[in-house]
């Protein structure tokens, strides 16, 4: 059996989501506590803990790649839906990037059914337990 590696905030690349729970997830045969922002250049440790505090300053690092990087962004929520600001929702528009918000469970496994499908796809990831 594989040892896991513990996740330092950035690992660079494109990966699946592994598996999520116990607050945090696993990919690319590491682990993290907390929540994820799931990016072409590699996933980022997130700083949001309810998708409330997801935010313009939060998703930066989106907001940092080249237009057209990212086509879709999915948010998962945590263990409800919740609806997007307008605001939010309007600038990623603004952006080139369509969103959808689900629970975390479902956006991680539609996550990696798009990623495997090579499709320009981001995802917010709000832990859960």
């Amino acid at each position: 059996m594989p040892v896991e590696r513990q996740y330092e905030g950035f690992l660079p690349g494109r990966h699946a989501i592994d598996a999520f729970g116990a607050g945090g997830f696993q990919f690319g045969g590491m682990s993290h506590r907390g929540s994820i922002l799931a990016l072409p250049d590699g996933i980022h440790a997130f700083a949001p803990k309810t998708f409330a505090e997801i935010d313009d300053a939060s998703l930066a690092p989106l907001f940092a790649l080249p237009r057209g990087a990212v086509e879709f962004l999915l948010f998962g929520c945590g263990r409800t839906l919740q609806p997007v600001p307008a605001a939010l929702r309007q600038k990623l528009r603004d952006f080139g990037v369509r969103c959808d918000p689900m629970d975390t469970g479902a956006a991680c496994q539609t996550y990696s059914i798009m990623l495997g499908e090579r499709r320009l796809v981001a995802a917010a990831l709000i832990a859960r337990d």
